[in-house]
C-alpha cells in the first residue's frame, strides 16, 4: 500500500505561487495565511497535495516518499510525530507470509527462534532528517539480512577454530581447496514473528551528554531519535546447499550452534551497551563476571519522548548504566592521569568512536521492571545489572578489568543516583512534580554490597575501594600511581562559574552525619537553604542549570549522606562546604595520618 501522489495543480497554480512569494514572511518561515500559524507540514502533505492517509499495513518505506529536505523549517517539530506514526504500523500480515516462507524453504527442523532480550539495531543507514534506520527489505519490513547471520556464525567459528582453512569447510573460501571454495550452508533472511503488529519497530534515543573534544571534555545535551527493534522474536532458517549430501548434515548442526553462540554475544551496533543480544528459547542471559540486583526510586531512567506525550517513557536502559560508569571512571582517572591517558583508558574499557575502539566491558540489564510515580509515591524501577567481558578484552587484562569494574560499580551506587535527578537523592515535594531526585537500593545479600552502619566505617571502606580503583588504573595504563596517596592533578582553572567534574585537588567528598530536616536529608536541605540563594533563586553555580549540571552530588544512605563537591576552592561551592563543617567527615582527598 502506497500513498496517493500529488494531484494535478489548478491552471492558475503558478500565478498563485508568484503571488504568495511576494507576501511577507513570518518568523516561523511560513507565508501570511492569516495570523502566525505555520503552513501545513511537508511531512503531512502540501497545501496542493492530498493529505497522506496510509493504510495501516503500509511500511516505513512509504513514509520516505514524503520526507522533506533536511533544511526544512519543520525539521525538529515534526520528526517525532512522523516516527511515532510509522511506529504504529501493522505489518503482521506480511511478516506472517515471510516467516512461513522461511519455514517452507528451510524446513521446520532447520529453523530456530531467537528472542531479543532488549533492543537490536542491525545494518541500516542514515535516511532523511539523519534518521538512523535499521535494516529494511525492499518492501520496508524490518529484518536481519542473511549476510549478517552468516557473518556472525563465521566469526564465531574463527574464534573457536582459529583456522581459515577449517572454517572454509563450512562457509567457503576462494583460496581454499577446490571442494571447500563454495559454502555449504545457506542462511535465510530472518524476520520477526508476527507477535507484535509492528514487528517490534520502536523509537529509541541516544543522548551523548559528555564528549571528548581533543583532550578536553565538554557537556551538551544532544538527543537523537531513531528506530530499533525491541523485545521481538526472529525466525532464522538454515539449510545445506544443493551440492551437499546427507553426510554433510553435521556441518549444518555445527554452523547452527556457532550461530546461536554468536547471537548470544550480540549482533549489530552497540552490542556492549545492551543491544543485539539474541537468546534461543528460554535460555537465560549468559552470566557476567558481576551481577547485582538493584532498585531505583525517584524520577527514573527515561527513554524517548513520543509525539503528543507529556513526558518521556520510563525505561531501564543499560546505556544509562554504562554512561554513568564511564562518567565516574573519567572523573577519577583525570585526577591522576593526563587527559590523553585518561581518554585512552576510557575508550579501552568502554569503547569510543574517535578513534574507533571496541571496549573491554559489556553492560546489560535483565529482569527490568518500571512503575511510573504519582502524587502518592515516587517512580520505581528495578532489575539486575550484568557486567561481562566483550570479545575484545585480552586474556591478560581480564582480572584487572574485573577488579576495576567491581569497585567502580560500588562507588557508582554510593555516590549518587542515575537517570533524571541523579545528583540528588529522591525527596518529596509539596507540589507537582511531587518527587524529585534518584536513590539507589542494592538488593543483594553479599557482604560486599552492605552499606556500613556508621560514617567512619563508610569512610574507611570508601577509601579502600577507591585505592583499589587507582591500583587497577595504574596497572592498565602502566603509570606510576601511588594508590595510598596519589598525586592529584588540578584540571582546568576553577572560577565561580567554571569547574571540572574531576576528583582532583579542587574536589571534596564528605560524609554528612546530621539528621534530616523537613522532607529532605540535611545535606540536600542545606544546599537548598535560602541563605545560599542569591535574590531568592537557586544559584546555578551551586545547584546547576539546564545547560550545566550541578557541581554537587548528594547521596542519601540512610543514617548519613555522601556529598561530592567539584570546584570547591571557589565560592559558592566553598561557602557551601564551610556550612557543612563540623557536621561531616572528609572522605576525599585522603588525609595524611
Amino acid at each position: 500500500m502506497v500513498f496517493d501522489g500529488p494531484q494535478r495543480q489548478p491552471a492558475n497554480h503558478q500565478a498563485t505561487q508568484r503571488s504568495q512569494a511576494r507576501q511577507p514572511q513570518h518568523r516561523d518561515g511560513g507565508r501570511n495565511r492569516g495570523g502566525n500559524k505555520p503552513p501545513p507540514s511537508p511531512w503531512l502533505g502540501h497545501p496542493y497535495d492530498r493529505q497522506p492517509n496510509p493504510h495501516s499495513t503500509a511500511s516505513f518505506v512509504e513514509y520516505l516518499r514524503w520526507m522533506r529536505s533536511p533544511d526544512s523549517p519543520h525539521k525538529d517539530r515534526t520528526k517525532i510525530k512522523i516516527l511515532t506514526k510509522a511506529e504504529t504500523g501493522n505489518y503482521s500480515q506480511r511478516l506472517k507470509v515471510l516467516t512461513e516462507r522461511t519455514r517452507q524453504l528451510a524446513g521446520n527442523a532447520n529453523c530456530i527462534e531467537v528472542t531479543c532480550s532488549w533492543r537490536i539495531r542491525v545494518g541500516g543507514h542514515r535516511g532523511p532528517e539523519s534518521i538512523l534506520l535499521p535494516a529494511f527489505d525492499a518492501l520496508g519490513m524490518p529484518y536481519i539480512p542473511s549476510s549478517t547471520l552468516r557473518g556472525v556464525a563465521r566469526a564465531q567459528a574463527l574464534r573457536e577454530l582459529q583456522s581459515e582453512s577449517e572454517v572454509a569447510k563450512y562457509f567457503g573460501l576462494l583460496e581454499a581447496e577446490p571442494g571447500d571454495r563454495a559454502g555449504k550452508i545457506i542462511f535465510f533472511d530472518a524476520y520477526p514473528l508476527p507477535q507484535q503488529d509492528n514487528g517490534g519497530l520502536t523509537l529509541d534515543i541516544a543522548n551523548n551528554l559528555w564528549k571528548w573534544e581533543g583532550n578536553a571534555v565538554s557537556y551538551k545535551a544532544n538527543p537523537n531519535t531513531f528506530f530499533t527493534l525491541k523485545a521481538c522474536t526472529f525466525l532464522i532458517g538454515l539449510r545445506l546447499a544443493s551440492h551437499c549430501t546427507a553426510s554433510d548434515q553435521h556441518l549444518l548442526s555445527q554452523a547452527k550452534q556457532w550461530l546461536i553462540t554468536g547471537l548470544e554475544a550480540g549482533i549489530g551496533s552497540q552490542v556492549n551497551t545492551g543491544y543485539g543480544c539474541l537468546i534461543e528459547g528460554n535460555r537465560p542471559i549468559n552470566k557476567g563476571f558481576m551481577e547485582v540486583s538493584f532498585s531505583l526510586r525517584g524520577q527514573l531512567i527515561h527513554g524517548v519522548k513520543r509525539s503528543g506525550e507529556r513526558q518521556a517513557e520510563a525505561e531501564v536502559r543499560p546505556v544509562a548504566f554504562k554512561s554513568l560508569l564511564r562518567y565516574w571512571l573519567r572523573a577519577i582517572a583525570l585526577g591522576v592521569l593526563n587527559p590523553k591517558k585518561a581518554k585512552e583508558l576510557e575508550h579501552k574499557i568502554f569503547g569510543g568512536i574517535e578513534p574507533a575502539t571496541h571496549g573491554y566491558v559489556k553492560v546489560q540489564v535483565a529482569e527490568a521492571e518500571s512503575m511510573p510515580g504519582n502524587a502518592d509515591r515516587a517512580g520505581q524501577q528495578g532489575g539486575k545489572l550484568i557486567l561481562s567481558f566483550s570479545a575484545n578484552v585480552p586474556a591478560d587484562k581480564k582480572e584487572v578489568t574485573q577488579n576495576l569494574l567491581k569497585y567502580l560499580t560500588w562507588l557508582m551506587f554510593h555516590l549518587g543516583g542515575i537517570g533524571q535527578g541523579a545528583r540528588r537523592p529522591c525527596y518529596r515535594r509539596r507540589n507537582n512534580p511531587y518527587f524529585r531526585g534518584s536513590t539507589f537500593n542494592i538488593n543483594e545479600d553479599a557482604n560486599f554490597w552492605n552499606t556500613p552502619p556508621t560514617a567512619r566505617e563508610f569512610r574507611s571502606l570508601f577509601q579502600k575501594h577507591l585505592r583499589l580503583v587507582y591500583e587497577a588504573i595504574a596497572t592498565l595504563t602502566d603509570e606510576p600511581i601511588n594508590p595510598q596517596q596519589p598525586q592529584l592533578n588540578p584540571v582546568g582553572t576553577v572560577t565561580p562559574s567554571d569547574w571540572s567534574d574531576v576528583l582532583d585537588g579542587n574536589c571534596r567528598i564528605v560524609v554528612c552525619t546530621d539528621n534530616s530536616r523537613g522532607e529532605k536529608p540535611y545535606g540536600l536541605s542545606l544546599l537548598h537553604d535560602p541563605s545560599l540563594k542569591p535574590n531568592g533563586a537557586y544559584d546555578r553555580n551551586l545547584c546547576g542549570s539546564t545547560s550545566r549540571p550541578s557541581p554537587v552530588w548528594v547521596s542519601n544512605l540512610g543514617k548519613y549522606q555522601v556529598i561530592t563537591i567539584f570546584g570547591v576552592t571557589r565560592d559558592p561551592r566553598l561557602n557551601f562546604l564551610r556550612s557543612l563543617q563540623g557536621k561531616c567527615l572528609q572522605v576525599f582527598p585522603f588525609q595524611r595520618t
